[in-house]
């Protein structure tokens, strides 16, 4: 079989990142020993940026884009060998999907106001550097992502990496700075510790040179941010339930949830985390999910040795099962399947640990519902008040309505796979922070900003 080009380039590129961060970061752009170094230089480069024109931020910010479309596969590959986590392919669609559609200077917008007093502007400025905590979920595409909307504000940023994803995360930091040179910009517009830890973190958070906090992670990291006393976006938690109907095509939602649910083992924190159907349709559509998309009925014995394999005696997540494969999880309780296995399915109550649990695996827990009313009940229920994600399968525009306002969510969608919402298979754009907590959404360059208000009295307005 012949090897492609492209081929070549991935294969050789993801030799050179491993022999780069084999045992040194040495010669990493943005890598440095201690914290409070990483902030100087991040400091240094954002004098740089911020009086940067837009079309310069742009530049380099499109260089970025390249960098990540050239090295999507070794992205993908050193995240699942550094995590154990998710899958290679569709790791590589997370990256090709922030390199094209992450906003850039674009969301960048003055508005204005003219009237018989003069004209008022209102522009959106930098805060300075900000200080970041990413997760081992996603932690290429989040400092990616990130940096691009931080950088297209007139902002550097400074990391503090999961522990579990330092290589691939310096890998990231390194290829950003890496594009800022190329294009003409300043090194250190994205930095990073060689060893992240809750005192790197600590320091970042207190340190006076850092105005905002940007946290993506579980409740405590988030809760700590907020806490800090400073500007905080906190990107938590979700436990995203779909809601399916009997007005809904049930083959199509068959195929939509399992599909959402699997992508990259369910890692992103808007997968569909578990289904609650209407009982007079429930039936249908778990058979469609075993027959015709590759689940496995779990019979309650597999549910109970699930549960205690992925769940241990304190309540907590086993972090050796997070962003496994079907296969991989029934393999660690004794059933070998075949591998177009896609996801394991059941039904139990809502109160089930695996259903009421946001597991980050395709685990996917179906609950029963009287009628819609109590669906969506249930649903609600199960979300936690994360006000994260949300999806709903139906017909009736009515019903959905009422589904929205009822689960008041920062995402819903509606008829499609949950990543639609970040503009894989949906319109709009993607972002790996969304910061259902702090109520800013689905952030980009624009949430990275300041808001600033210049009035001219009685001139410049021209009738």
């Amino acid at each position: 079989m012949e090897i492609t080009e492209s081929q070549i380039k991935s294969i050789v590129g993801e030799v050179m990142a491993k022999m780069q961060l084999g045992s040194s970061v040495t010669g990493m752009h943005g890598v440095f020993p201690d914290m409070n170094t990483a902030i100087e230089k991040a400091k240094e480069a954002q004098k740089q940026v911020r009086v940067m024109s837009m079309d310069q931020r742009e530049k380099i910010i499109s260089k970025i884009r390249v960098k990540i479309k050239e090295n999507a596969e070794t992205l993908a590959r050193m995240g699942v060998d550094e995590t154990g986590m998710g899958n290679v392919g569709d790791k590589i669609l997370k990256h090709l999907l922030v390199a094209e559609k992450t906003p850039g200077t674009e969301d960048i917008k003055t508005q204005a106001w003219s009237g018989d007093r003069g004209l008022t502007l209102v522009e959106m400025g930098p805060f300075g550097v900000i200080g970041a905590i990413t997760p081992c979920t996603n932690p290429s595409e989040t400092v990616l992502c990130n940096t691009m909307g931080m950088l297209a504000g007139g902002n550097t940023v400074v990391f503090n990496p999961h522990p579990q994803a330092i290589r691939t995360s310096i890998f990231a930091i390194n290829l950003l700075n890496e594009a800022s040179l190329e294009a003409g910009g300043p090194d250190n517009i994205a930095c990073t510790v060689e060893k992240p830890t809750l005192a790197s973190s600590d320091i970042m958070m207190k340190h006076k040179d850092i105005p905002l906090l940007v946290a993506t992670g579980g409740p405590g990291v988030v809760t700590a941010v907020l806490s800090s006393g400073k500007r905080g976006i906190g990107a938590g938690a979700g436990n995203p339930p779909a809601l399916v109907d009997e007005t809904a095509d049930i083959a199509k939602a068959a195929q939509d949830i399992v599909n959402g649910c699997t992508f990259d083992n369910n890692l992103p924190c808007i997968a569909e985390k578990e289904v609650v159907a209407v009982d007079a349709i429930c039936d249908e559509l778990m058979r469609c999910m075993v027959e015709e998309q590759g689940c496995y009925l779990a019979s309650p014995e597999i549910q109970d040795k699930l549960a205690h394999t992925v769940i241990n005696e304190k309540g907590a997540l086993n972090r050796k099962c997070v962003g496994r494969s079907a296969k991989a999880l029934l393999s660690m309780v004794g059933v070998e399947v075949p591998d177009n296995i896609r996801c394991i399915i059941f039904e139990g109550p809502k109160e089930h640990p695996l259903i009421t649990t946001e597991l980050m695996m395709p685990i996917l827990g179906v609950v029963r519902a009287k009628n819609f009313r109590d669906a969506v009940e249930q649903a609600v229920w199960l979300e936690h008040g994360n006000r994260h994600s949300a999806h709903i399968h139906s017909k009736n525009v009515d019903r959905i309505t009422e589904y929205a306002r009822a689960i008041d969510t920062a995402i819903l969608v509606k008829n499609g796979p949950s990543y639609a919402a970040l503009g894989f298979g949906g319109e709009g754009f993607p972002t790996f922070t969304i910061a259902s907590r702090t109520g800013e959404g689905l952030t980009s360059a624009q949430t990275f900003t300041k808001r600033r208000r210049c009035t001219m009295s009685d001139s410049l307005c021209i009738r």
